[in-house]
């Protein structure tokens, strides 16, 4: 792929349940406002499935590298804003922070059933996210400013040639009303560096 699809082209995406509001505004950001109770997750732990978080998705190549900056009022348990990829309600994988008496980067991987990892973080004004998707895994990191190193927080399996979309979910699953901002969505040429040069700015 050789094209690059600035914050404005949000045209391309389709809303996964749609939230309470939202809007993008005339530099391109996406304002969201959630409805309550919304999430995504399946089975493990908890022994429910949840699939009714918002996304805004588009259809992605097999392989491509993602990023998004995120702002969001945290305060209540289990708010969560990131990056997500989605083939369906069985496979999908989600980055963000999720709050949990603070903020915490978090990543789910999905297939059939959920598996995530948190990182305790510093209460950020904002975060930027990265999801590359090559050969047969998906690499996420996340970092606090464009000027610092890229944190590896997960590498995962994710079948490949399994068709998938690709752009930014929000949750609030114990209230409504949380509002988060996504800047600067970017979808570009996977980057194939090698895994330990993939932390550099």
């Amino acid at each position: 792929m050789s094209e690059s699809w600035p914050s404005h082209s949000w045209q391309a995406s389709e809303w996964h349940a749609e939230p309470q509001s939202w809007s993008v505004n005339a530099d391109g950001t996406l304002e969201v406002v959630t409805a309550k109770g919304g999430d995504f997750w399946r089975e493990t732990q908890y022994g429910f499935i949840r699939d009714d978080g918002h996304a805004f998705l588009r259809e992605a190549p097999e392989e491509f590298t993602a990023s998004v900056r995120v702002r969001g009022e945290y305060g209540e348990l289990y708010d969560q804003a990131g990056l997500m990829l989605r083939a369906d309600a069985q496979h999908w994988c989600k980055v963000g922070v999720e709050y949990v008496g603070r903020q915490q980067w978090s990543a789910v991987v999905t297939h059939e059933k959920s598996d995530w990892s948190v990182q305790p973080a510093d209460d950020h004004s904002e975060v930027i996210f990265r999801m590359i998707r090559r050969d047969d895994a998906l690499i996420l990191h996340a970092r606090a400013d464009v000027t610092e190193r890229w944190t590896l927080l997960r590498v995962a399996p994710f079948s490949p040639g399994l068709r998938a979309r690709v752009g930014v979910m929000a949750c609030s699953p114990q209230r409504e009303g949380f509002h988060v901002s996504f800047e600067d969505f970017q979808l570009t040429d996977v980057d194939r560096r090698p895994l330990h040069e993939l932390s550099n700015p």
